[in-house]
């Protein structure tokens, strides 16, 4: 009779709940609607959160369920998902978010010593992760018995395995009125002498297990193991084999032994199983033909073997040889096709299942590609047993190296669903504490083979049931190995000879009914009535509080309202509903007479606004749009705008390939739209919409943040203040994604114990469409919501969030709005994390295996980077990266070593953060600086991910930036150029011989347009400072005096960026009484205007603007150095438009490229700058200033005196002199300096320019390759993976047996004299050509050769008795030593370039 235990709660803890891994999962799972019987609704399983956004089938997430719960456990930094195991019984399922607690491992391993001397210090991550999972699941019941258990309720917790030990641990001291209860399946000491091939059951008591658990590596788990054996209320064991064990490793017998049932809700009745078992047969018949590359015979044994991949432990060794025993027995009559099905690492399916044939055309034994065929230990012992599956062989075997999970590729069948079709089953194990894979198969009458040293073996033999053959169990122990085999060739061959199976089905079927838990779950009551014994004894059961979902309604304070938000779109007559569709789209914002449009409603509102049309509109009253109807003026510019506008977009309609995914934290497109900081979100603004205007395929994504970056306040102590104001949505260019339905879209991403969300808005940028994601929505918690408030904001794990969000989140909204992007651009490592996903959907959606899934996203990616120095690169601690990442390793298939390094220079270099810019360039095989000088900094930046090859020779170009002519151009300057470079010039802004035709504009037009921007920027300047002054608390009369002194006539430079320390802002102050003859020359006025914010954790860049603004108040300043605040597009825009010069002055190397000056020069504007970035290559004498490239000084403080005295004397003596030498009122020394930069320097950096390149150096090129990839169902990377492979294996092995070159030391070569260098090599079985090989030059110094003068290729002769000679012919120029070296690197003509490749060879 099952115990009735409805009044007690039970929480089952296993690693496998809802997490098929092995046999733990199926006697968990199949127990469940037992222990439902007994607990109903109070049955909680519990299991790690390991799945996250994987499909899982197995968890059914219900946000619902347990709500009041959960938030009071996430009050307390308690994470988890509840929803539905998918099984029979639907039971409550709870994933608990462990790696939430991975920053604070150190103090729970520490707590863990203190408490019971858990012995955790050698614990690698395989250790750790269960620990904190244990942990977590402790807390989470803990969470659960305040808020629900009342007192004198009974609460068991049943932990299974030690990975779950430190739960129990747990709860004994910090809530030890529940009662627990250890299952352990397997020793930690049992599984390690088995697994390393020692004998274990004759020598069972002579180990001494803390020995073992230190040689073998596992002390620490065995420590866990043995505490919580230990420590349990109730301890059991799962046979009498494995209490075996535990008496001689645990020193702790079984308080019960619980042996494992199942359920058998899983079998089919018999009309559906009559159907399934055809379907199976079918599969598998065509299977073998596929694999064999021959038919199989209709009345064919099908055999299985299946489980985990223990070659020995599981008996997959002596299985083996007994199939190839049988083969050679001239009694067998019958063919025998057996199958082992284990989980092995592998790739693609091998067979194509719908012309049954191998997809290679030749006979062999795999039906996917394995990633390492070379050394796996099935494929080794199928071989060296004999067995080839040739017609004639009578037993065939065949090897499927996948999960079960009806998604394989070719049965795509559940595991169940295959087994049926099976005729007999083997598992002759040597170390089997009990055994679920021979239970499941007699439970479908499938006769099973098993063994005395499984725990299933044993207690059948113990039944001693009479007439039942069913169940064959082979006798085996440490020594009888051939015995085994015997007996398995007797099972089967009698088997494959009996004339009657059915009578041995209906065998199997009536033992397996001796296994239900119906007949096998009472031993667990008795465990349960043990552990409640002792809750029942201990006194601290008093000391329980009523359960805090029971507060009392006098507790519950007064709530504040919650205030809802509810939209109500404006509406507009029908003649001015033109308004709304160009205000939803960025178009018009380089479009100057649209400008005008929306300027021409009300000049004041647009101001106001911010220059926002969809705030404009919105704010107009019923009276204002019936005068605008009536407005003929502006009704007629309406409609040409709006015809311009539909026109412009109709030629949309034919964009130019290949389709490119741009990715981008941050697009500065306006100053309405606050998506940007900086220079980068600048660039990326006017990349869009060159790309617009160039009419190619893009689409943008990023990130839409509802404070975007600070607005910079200075207070009236000259400090920077950073606000954040939040953006209304609805007043700005926005449109909600919706499906047909007219649903608003979403895509989330798995953060730990819970799911983010993302609604998905887009912005309109002319044709390009700008995706951004947005989680401030309601379903996320506050802290998810937050992830994108600011721009840039938060600590380092917020910015880890975003750069998920944007990376993963970005392409998975890709996927979900079904667009295709050929070429996937990273503009700055924020983006990497797509890489990341590509993979994972080519490893988990498309089977590939990792090396293919690897080259296709690498085919296709280009990483841009802008950052010159390391230490700007993102990067994050290894625990950020494993609380949000931790099952990404698996995956993919590969190692958490192997997975870190992708972030990493390799391996070896534990210590590493995981840094984005690292990632990026690993996963994709374009990558470029944005400037010569900067591909030259980022070569010697990432040349240590390039082992072998000089920073010369690391593959990273350079795209030189450029800018959007049409946003920067005021539209003066645009409407003279249209005059008179004429209108074609539009589509060629690229093309210098256009811009020559500056010269042939009169000085008087030239001037005047400088003039006039230059008084529009002073005016622009006074009315800013008239509105911060006042707010600053600046004295009226200082203002009043600074208006007065600001002069449209003066020289005006300007210097406004990002006030980072390197970009040199103090550089002008370094001799203020030389500066002040400088500003305040009667004859020659200077003017000063600042504008830029420092980052605010950076307080060396505030230090530096509070410094400026202190001078800018000195008398002798006022009104010559002005601080403008809150830098924004519209600030820049009237400063590049209006001062005369463009003052820049980093560090050297330091500027990547610089823009803020290009967009200068498109308004007549000079530049004078450092020769770095973008001006080290624009800059051309006669057309601006320049400080030298290289530094005089090492010492940055004396570099920085020199420059600073240098920019003081051009100043005197070139600059000044030249702008004020003028005659009859003109000054034609000053607009030749104008001229030439427009014509010499202004059309090789616009962004038309920018685009072109990166179209012509790398999305063509990338398209290209990655096209060939694709082809042809991806043939072409199938055989790469296996050409990598084979030449991975021999790589090692090629040795250099014989070099050759002339002995200078006696006969020195001539200056110009032809000479040969040679090297023979074994080629370990490869072809000569699949050898590069380079001899190499250089110039020791210190004794090392720090920069390559030469490398030239040697051609391979013909291989000769596996060695092949290499020669070089060439003349060295040079006089004086060399050094020399050989240089081999795999060779491949669909790998074009050999530095993709780790694998360098010196000699």
């Amino acid at each position: 009779m099952a115990e009735n235990w409805q009044d007690a709660y039970l929480f089952e803890v296993s690693w496998e709940v809802c997490n098929k891994v092995g046999g733990i999962y199926t006697v968990v799972s199949t127990k469940v609607p037992s222990m439902q019987g007994r607990f109903g609704n109070n049955y909680f399983a519990i299991g790690p959160d390991v799945w996250k956004d994987k499909d899982n089938r197995d968890f059914v997430e219900d946000r619902h369920l347990h709500a009041d719960w959960r938030r009071y456990a996430e009050s307390k930094g308690i994470y988890f998902r509840v929803g539905h195991w998918n099984i029979a019984g639907r039971p409550v399922a709870i994933m608990v978010d462990y790696r939430s607690l991975i920053a604070k491992k150190d103090e729970i391993l520490a707590e863990n010593w203190r408490e019971y001397r858990l012995d955790s210090i050698s614990g690698q991550w395989d250790y750790i992760e269960p620990v904190l999972f244990g942990y977590g699941a402790g807390k989470v019941i803990q969470s659960f018995y305040e808020y629900h258990v009342f007192p004198k309720e009974k609460v068991f917790a049943h932990f299974h395995e030690w990975m779950t030990g430190s739960g129990l641990l747990y709860l004994k001291k910090h809530q030890p009125q529940i009662a627990t209860v250890f299952t352990t399946h397997a020793t930690v000491p049992g599984r390690c002498i088995a697994a390393n091939g020692l004998p274990l059951y004759g020598e069972l008591r002579n180990y001494q297990a803390d020995e073992l658990s230190s040689r073998f590596g596992v002390r620490a788990k065995f420590s866990l193991e043995r505490l919580s054996a230990r420590h349990a209320d109730c301890f059991t064991a799962v046979s009498e084999i494995t209490h075996e064990e535990c008496k001689a490793f645990l020193g702790q017998p079984a308080d019960v032994v619980t042996p494992n049932g199942f359920d058998d809700h899983f079998v089919p009745d018999q009309t559906e199983f009559d159907i399934k078992r055809k379907l199976a047969r079918a599969k598998l018949a065509k299977a073998a033909s596929a694999v064999t590359g021959h038919e199989t015979d209709k009345d064919a044994v099908f055999v299985i073997n299946s489980g985990r991949y223990e070659f020995k432990n599981k008996g997959i060794d002596l299985f083996i040889d007994s199939l190839a025993r049988l083969n050679a027995d001239p009694e067998l009559t019958k063919e025998i096709v057996a199958f082992i099905c284990v989980p092995a690492g592998h790739g693609q399916a091998a067979v194509d299942m719908e012309s049954g044939v191998p997809a290679n055309g030749t006979p062999q034994y795999c039906t996917h590609h394995l990633d390492d065929p070379g050394s796996d230990p099935i494929l080794d012992r199928i071989r060296l047993s004999g067995l080839q599956n040739r017609p004639e062989d009578k037993v065939k075997v065949i090897f499927f190296p996948c999960y079960l999970d009806g998604d394989d590729g070719v049965f795509n069948l559940s595991y169940y669903d295959l087994l049926i079709g099976f005729d007999v089953s083997v598992f002759p194990s040597y170390y089997e504490p009990w055994g679920y894979t021979p239970m499941e198969s007699i439970a479908f009458r499938i006769p099973t083979l098993t063994t005395s040293l499984a725990g299933f073996g044993r207690w059948v033999a113990d039944m001693k049931i009479k007439d039942e053959d069913g169940v064959f169990v082979v006798e085996r122990n440490d020594t009888n190995a051939a015995q085994t085999v015997t007996g398995i060739c007797g099972f089967l061959k009698d088997f494959a000879l009996a004339s009657d199976h059915e009578k041995m089905r209906q065998s199997a079927y009536r033992l397996s009914r001796f296994f239900l838990w119906e007949q096998l779950a009472d031993h667990y009551d008795t465990a349960y009535r043990k552990a409640a014994g002792k809750w029942e004894s201990r006194p601290t059961l008093l000391d329980k509080q009523m359960p805090c979902s029971q507060t009392s309604l006098t507790d519950i304070p007064a709530n504040k309202p919650e205030w809802r938000k509810i939209l109500i779109n404006y509406s507009l007559p029908e003649k001015l509903e033109r308004l709304k569709t160009l205000g939803n789209n960025l178009w018009w914002c380089w479009d100057s007479e649209a400008q005008k449009l929306w300027e021409q409603i009300d000049p004041k509102a647009w101001e106001d606004c911010g220059h926002n049309p969809v705030a404009l509109i919105s704010s107009l009253s019923a009276g204002q749009l019936r005068q605008l109807e009536k407005d003929e003026t502006f009704m007629k510019r309406l409609q040409e705008v709006h015809d311009r506008f539909l026109a412009y977009m109709e030629q949309g309609k034919n964009r130019q390939g290949p389709k490119v995914a741009y990715f981008c934290m941050e697009y500065g497109l306006h100053e309405s739209l606050k998506l940007y900081s900086g220079g980068l979100g600048i660039l990326a603004g006017d990349y869009l919409k060159e790309a617009s205007d160039k009419n190619v395929d893009m689409i943008g994504i990023g990130l839409l943040y509802r404070y975007g970056y600070f607005e910079q306040h200075i207070d009236g102590n000259g400090s920077q203040d950073a606000r954040y104001v939040p953006q209304v949505f609805s007043k700005l260019p926005l449109l909600p994604v919706r499906d047909e339905k007219g649903r608003w879209q979403t895509v989330s991403i798995s953060l730990p114990g819970r799911n983010l969300s993302a609604k998905i808005w887009q912005v309109n940028v002319g044709r390009i469409p700008l995706y951004l994601l947005d989680t401030d929505i309601d379903g996320n918690t506050e802290q998810d919501k937050a992830v994108t408030h600011r721009l840039y904001g938060g600590d380092p794990e917020n910015r880890f969030k975003q750069e998920m969000l944007l990376g993963i989140g970005g392409i998975r909204m890709l996927r979900h709005l079904q667009i295709a992007p050929e070429v996937f651009h990273c503009n700055e490592g924020h983006g990497a994390f797509t890489l990341l996903e590509r993979l994972r959907h080519h490893i988990e959606s498309e089977h590939l295996g990792f090396w293919q899934a690897r080259e296709l996203v690498r085919a296709c990616s280009l990483f841009t980077t802008h950052t010159p120095v390391p230490a700007g690169h993102d990067a994050f601690d290894e625990d950020i990266v494993r609380t949000y990442f931790g099952a990404w390793a698996s995956r993919l298939n590969i190692s958490w070593e192997d997975f870190m390094a992708l972030g990493r220079i390799d391996k070896g270099h534990t210590g590493d953060k995981f840094s984005m810019s690292h990632l990026a360039v690993n996963l994709s095989s374009a990558v470029n600086g944005v400037s010569r000088i900067h591909g030259r900094v980022s070569r010697e930046m990432f040349a240590p991910l390039y082992p072998g090859f000089y920073p010369e020779e690391v593959p990273v170009g350079h795209v030189t930036n450029g800018v959007h002519l049409a946003t920067w151009a005021h539209a003066e300057w645009k409407e003279l150029f249209v005059k008179y470079f004429g209108k074609e010039y539009l589509d060629n802004v690229s093309d210098p011989g256009y811009w020559q035709k500056i010269h042939e504009v009169p000085d008087q037009e030239l001037a005047r347009i400088r003039r006039d921007r230059r008084t529009g920027l002073i005016g622009f300047v006074k009315q800013q400072l008239q509105h911060e002054w006042p707010l600053r608390g600046e004295s009226p009369q200082n203002l009043v005096k600074v208006l007065n002194r600001l002069d449209p006539a003066a020289l005006t430079l300007g210097f406004a960026r990002r006030f980072a320390t390197y970009k040199r802002a103090h550089l002008l102050f370094k001799n203020p009484e030389r500066l002040r003859r400088l500003v305040n020359d009667p004859d020659r006025p200077v003017q000063f205007i600042f504008a830029g914010k420092a980052h605010p954790a950076d307080h060396a860049g505030q230090e530096l603007i509070r410094h400026i603004i202190g001078l800018s108040r000195q008398e002798e300043f006022l009104g010559k150095i002005v601080f403008l605040e809150n830098y924004n597009i519209d600030i820049a825009r009237h400063l590049v438009q209006g001062v005369d010069i463009w003052l820049n002055t980093p560090a050297r190397s330091m500027e990547a490229s610089g823009t803020s000056g290009e967009k200068a020069l498109m308004n007549g504007v000079v530049n004078f700058s450092v020769l770095d970035g973008w001006w080290a290559e624009g800059y051309k004498p006669g057309a601006g200033w320049a400080l030298k490239e290289e530094a005089t000084y090492d010492n940055a403080g004396y570099q920085d005196e020199l420059d600073a005295e240098t920019i003081y004397s051009m100043l005197e003596t070139e600059i000044i002199p030249a702008f004020y030498d003028r005659k009859a009122g003109e000054n034609p020394r000053w607009l030749a300096y104008v001229r030439n930069s427009i014509a010499q320097i202004a059309p090789h950096y616009t962004m038309r320019r920018q685009l072109e390149d990166y179209y012509r150096l790398y999305y063509k090129p990338l398209a290209d390759v990655h096209g060939k990839l694709e082809a042809d169902g991806g043939r072409l990377l199938a055989d790469m993976a296996r050409w990598i492979a084979r030449v991975s294996s021999a790589w090692p092995s090629i040795r250099a047996t014989a070099f050759q070159c002339r002995d200078s030391t006696n006969e020195p070569l001539q200056t110009g004299q032809e000479t040969s260098f040679g090297l023979t090599l074994d080629t370990a079985g490869l072809e000569p050509g699949e050898i590069g090989v380079e001899v190499v030059f250089g110039h020791k110094k210190n004794d090392k050769v720090e920069r390559l003068e030469r490398v030239c290729p040697m051609e391979p002769g013909i291989l000769e008795n596996g060695q092949a000679a290499y020669v070089a012919r060439l003349v060295l120029d040079g006089s004086g030593v060399y050094d020399y070296a050989f240089r081999i690197f795999p060779k491949n003509e669909s790998f074009p370039n050999p530095n993709r490749f780790r694998m360098v060879r010196w000699f």
